[in-house]
């Protein structure tokens, strides 16, 4: 089994990463294989509703000139998906932004290839908009028929400062749990 995490901040190490870093730790302790991508950041593209995708079904998006069919077939590769944001004005970071609308779509035109893998919403915020975020992510995940596992509070962390986050016991505590739930989900579909 894998599960890949999306970061979509521009900081590589920074508060999402650390709350993402903190769900793949339990997921590895049970035996899970995993791999943190750099989203944020990177260049990406957002959707230009050209709906090649419709036509083409290829399992790739026409844009083929940055990172975003790289991670699509990771996606499709993948038993479970993470997908980790900050928070800007009360949403997703542009970048996330971009990859649920461009894999979304991709995704439902070939099949709804992504339906019935594990995914997870982590969303760190300084203050508020944490469950615009957390809602962003998880309706990516909904309409294309993921299986959405729980925690003990919604998947956010506060901080502001760069790795500020690790002084958030409940927010920290709520990750441990979510990849907790998240491995003995997987574990469940696969047997």
């Amino acid at each position: 089994m894998k599960v890949i995490a999306i970061n979509g901040s521009p900081r590589k190490n920074g508060n999402t990463a650390m709350l993402i870093d903190r769900v793949l730790a339990e997921l590895n302790k049970e035996g899970i294989e995993t791999e943190r991508i750099q989203l944020g950041g990177k260049k990406i593209h957002g959707c230009t509703a050209c709906m090649k995708c419709f036509e083409k079904q290829n399992k790739l998006c026409s844009i083929d000139n940055d990172i975003l069919n790289k991670i699509v077939e990771k996606m499709i590769e993948a038993d479970g998906i993470i997908i980790g944001s900050p928070t800007y004005f009360a949403n997703v970071s542009t970048e996330v932004k971009a990859l649920i609308d461009r894999a979304g779509l991709v995704a439902i035109t070939n099949g709804h290839m992504l339906q019935r893998k594990v995914g997870a919403a982590v969303v760190a915020v300084r203050r508020a908009g944490a469950t615009d975020t957390f809602d962003a992510i998880n309706k990516f995940f909904f309409i294309n028929q993921f299986i959405v596992p729980g925690s003990i509070y919604w998947n956010m962390g506060f901080g502001l400062g760069e790795q500020e986050v690790k002084g958030d016991e409940e927010g920290m505590n709520t990750m441990r749990v979510l990849g907790e739930n998240m491995a003995w989900l997987l574990k469940k579909i696969s047997a």
